[in-house]
């Protein structure tokens, strides 16, 4: 994992993203970040303020202790939604550009609803969500479990999302709301999300997404790898030993979901005579101190460790985040994550590596789908193109 070095673009769109990163605050560090004149700094920052993606720190009321001139990112120009589709839940929720959430909305639905069921219900509440939202939405960020294809922007591959596949899902969404649709992974979205996060984690960083199902994402030099695509790590149908007569919701046999998943260890504590229909009434058991939930959790850990032992491994990363569902048992669940991990990985890998809970919590799948439609629609191309259409129009 060795850093590239790229110099910053010089259209508005490459200026807007200095200024983002903090790389700049004044025309000045724009134009010795850029090589460009005065003249042409000047040309594109006036741009962007005419779009109202840039203000003058004189203009606002609180300037946190800024220089007269400073050049501010105006979070308030748009906004964007977020919605999380799992198996049993949505969660919908409108966001500033900075990725604060503005207001949201989170209901269960019954297991195996087909997206006519829940899309028409995400329609409907998103449209309530935006009623009084002045700012225009730049666009919509959407997960789904299992493969999606983010240029047709349809579900692929979801056994615990049936009736799904194939199905195109923005024009449910159209009469809600015309901006741009962006589809991606639940666990690409989880992953996402820690670039979002509060505290640095590092720029290598494994995040494991313990849910119904396990899903690993891979921050490498501070940037999600396979962004673009509509996969991620497939921890979960990795084949282990001691499940080799199991039958995984894939269709294979011998996968680490069926002894590990969530869904799996629902089965068991099911089996067991216990009440118990999503991992989430596991976790809650769990946490309410049964000792059944409690040792299957820890259980799950540890088969989930014993293969993130090799990840840890080949990847040397500095920070492994735990989210999901099972996540949310985070010290009892990864108790047994590390008694594999420390057990398994190379003590000199080991010997400073941290595990961390999900910066967003429960909240994090729907945040990584805002910093989704963030990164694209903020992306230097995305913003000149807007700048371009603007000239146009006028």
């Amino acid at each position: 994992m060795s850093a590239s070095v790229s110099l910053p673009e010089t259209t508005a769109g490459g200026l807007l993203a200095l200024v983002r990163s903090g790389e700049a605050t004044t025309r000045a560090d724009l134009g010795r970040a850029t090589g460009l004149s005065r003249t042409a700094v000047s040309q594109r920052v006036s741009a962007l303020v005419a779009a109202g993606l840039l203000v003058e720190a004189s203009s606002l009321a609180s300037t946190g202790g800024r220089p007269a001139g400073a050049l501010v990112f105006n979070v308030d120009a748009a906004v964007v939604v977020g919605i999380a589709v799992g198996r049993s839940r949505t969660q919908v929720g409108v966001f500033d550009l900075e990725g604060r959430e503005i207001v949201g909305d989170t209901r269960d639905h019954e297991v195996g609803s087909g997206p006519d069921a829940v899309m028409t219900d995400v329609a409907d509440r998103l449209r309530t969500l935006l009623e009084g939202v002045e700012p225009p939405v730049l666009g919509i960020g959407l997960s789904l479990p299992g493969t999606v294809d983010p240029e047709r922007r349809v579900s692929l591959d979801a056994p615990v999302m049936k009736g799904w596949d194939g199905v195109p899902l923005a024009p449910y969404l159209t009469g809600a709301c015309a901006a741009p649709l962006h589809v991606t992974n639940d666990t690409s979205a989880l992953t996402r999300s820690e670039l979002f996060g509060p505290a640095p984690l590092g720029s290598d960083v494994l995040v494991i997404k313990a849910s119904t199902g396990l899903g690993i994402g891979v921050i490498a030099d501070g940037r999600l790898v396979n962004a673009s695509r509509g996969v991620t790590g497939e921890l979960g149908h990795t084949r282990v030993e001691g499940a080799d007569e199991l039958l995984c919701r894939c269709g294979a046999h011998g996968c680490l979901e069926t002894v590990a998943g969530g869904w799996a260890m629902v089965n068991r504590l099911v089996e067991g005579g216990a009440e118990a229909r999503h991992v989430r009434d596991l976790v809650g058991l769990a946490l309410d101190g049964d000792p059944v939930a409690r040792s299957l959790l820890r259980e799950s850990g540890r088969r989930v460790g014993e293969v993130l032992a090799v990840a840890v491994n080949l990847l040397h990363p500095q920070t492994v985040v735990v989210g999901g569902d099972m996540g949310s048992a985070f010290d009892l669940y990864t108790a047994g994550m590390r008694e594999s991990v420390y057990a398994r990985a190379a003590g000199s890998v080991t010997r400073d590596l941290r595990f961390a809970p999900a910066a967003y919590g429960d909240s994090a799948g729907l945040v990584g789908c805002a910093a989704l439609v963030i990164d694209h629609e903020l992306s230097p191309a995305a913003v000149d193109a807007r700048l371009r259409a603007a000239r146009a129009e006028a």
